[in-house]
């Protein structure tokens, strides 16, 4: 980057810390899949820290065991809409989704019963499942958000049952390795931040416990780095890795359920947090422990994130941080649109193109560069999707009103395309054409 860039960022973080008395902190901005800025600021043990400097993620272990899940669906060993007894039997909760124990919609209880999860050692899962035995469920499963660490420890255990082995080796194995991602583990390995709790009122330091959660550390558990924070955050703006299609990770990036506990700017997907800001849609997680803070997010559409790790119970605003370096960069060193050039069409593609009327509505039908078709309305704003080909004269909505619909080519005997069916909506050349079916003309115009 620009050595003016550069300075404004680490400005940036050095406010932060310096204000929000943070013992130390590291950040770093992530574009088009790799670290293309890091700084630092505070000390480690006496040295500034660096890349290499192993901090606690807190809830960001949710978006790796979302994933392991994920994995799961596309080699087709479960379904998202299946109940969980359908996976892990003898629970009380066991009709709650898939789905909705990843979007945070399961209305699973938000803190496993007894002494606080995080600052004590955990138990194994028959102590957990028997703790949840009554009033687990705070709300109908499906009914509203309400955030739940019990739900992503229960998540872990449906991992564990369909590999045969834990959790934790099954993200090492399928997730970790594949990404590179060496020094993210369960307890701190080499050089690492110690957490600590900031006095409020004056200017000194508590050490904070790190025990092993056991059944509840799929809910926050991970110590990783920046440089691995990095390429996570690279994997969750489409850079799959083949760890999983692009088609996967943006099904998790979209919206299933908003946040209402606040103004609606944030929501989730599944096992990702969603933010809108100032015009953008990032996916990502904060994430919080004992002594530690942290956040990844990531624009996919103008692929630059950022990711920033503390070793600070409270006090740092790490989610408008990253927001601010996201759009500092974006904006002192915008990056060129891509160049424009012609992209071969198969002709009986190019011949559906062009003017098409939804009743007295003209839309137009367009090719992408991608090979996608595109509807939209000539003028305003209203009904479009993108499509892609399923079958011959069939497509299926990618997004918007028509998601997951079916458009299928209506042609005459001589194989001239006459009209398009969008889920019973008739799309004509001409409006309301009297030959094409309902809604075609029954009168003429007058």
């Amino acid at each position: 980057m620009l050595a003016s860039t550069e300075h404004a960022l680490l400005r940036r973080i050095a406010h932060e810390q310096a204000t929000c008395r943070a013992p130390s902190l590291v950040a770093a901005v992530v574009r088009d899949g790799e670290i293309a800025w890091s700084g630092s600021r505070g000390r480690v043990g006496g040295d500034r820290p660096g890349t290499d400097t192993q901090y606690r993620l807190g809830s960001i272990t949710k978006t790796l065991v979302a994933t392991a899940v994920m994995r799961l669906r596309d080699e087709g060993l479960l379904d998202l809409n299946d109940p969980l007894e359908k996976h892990v039997p003898g629970t009380s909760f066991g009709t709650a989704t898939v789905a909705q124990l990843l979007s945070h919609t399961s209305g699973l209880t938000s803190e496993s019963p007894g002494l606080w999860w995080e600052r004590t050692p955990g138990a194994d899962w028959d102590a957990l499942v028997g703790s949840l035995a009554e009033g687990a469920t705070k709300h109908r499963p499906g009914a509203k958000f309400h955030y739940s660490n019990v739900g992503y420890g229960v998540l872990g255990e449906l991992v564990s049952r369909h590999r045969g082995k834990g959790w934790l080796s099954v993200l090492e194995e399928e997730i970790l390795g594949p990404l590179g991602m060496t020094r993210t583990t369960p307890h701190p390995v080499g050089a690492h931040a110690e957490g600590f709790a900031v006095h409020p009122f004056a200017d000194v330091l508590l050490p904070e416990p790190s025990p092993d959660a056991g059944a509840m550390a799929p809910a926050g558990q991970l110590w990783s780095t920046a440089t691995d924070l990095g390429r996570w955050t690279a994997f969750l703006g489409g850079h799959g890795g083949g760890v999983l299609a692009p088609e996967t990770i943006e099904q998790m990036r979209t919206m299933v359920t908003v946040d209402d506990t606040d103004v609606w700017t944030t929501g989730f997907g599944l096992g990702l947090m969603l933010v809108r800001y100032r015009g953008r849609r990032l996916a990502g997680h904060t994430g919080s422990m004992p002594g530690f803070l942290a956040v990844t997010l990531v624009d996919p559409a103008a692929q630059t994130g950022a990711l920033v790790l503390a070793n600070s119970t409270s006090g740092v605003g790490i989610t408008q941080l990253c927001l601010d370096l996201i759009t500092m960069t974006d904006e002192l060193e915008p990056r060129l649109p891509a160049e424009w050039e012609p992209t071969p069409v198969d002709p009986a593609l190019l011949a559906l193109t062009g003017l098409w009327h939804w009743g007295p509505t003209p839309y137009h039908l367009r090719v992408q560069g991608d090979g996608l078709l595109l509807l939209a309305p000539v003028e305003g704003a209203g009904r479009s999707s993108r499509f892609r080909a399923t079958g011959r004269d069939t497509y299926v909505g990618l997004d918007g009103y028509y998601s997951g619909e079916t458009l299928q080519v209506g042609r005459d005997a001589d194989g001239v395309a006459t009209h398009l069916d969008l889920a019973t909506f008739i799309f004509t050349r001409t409006p309301y054409d009297p030959a094409a079916p309902v809604p075609g003309g029954v009168e003429s115009w007058r």
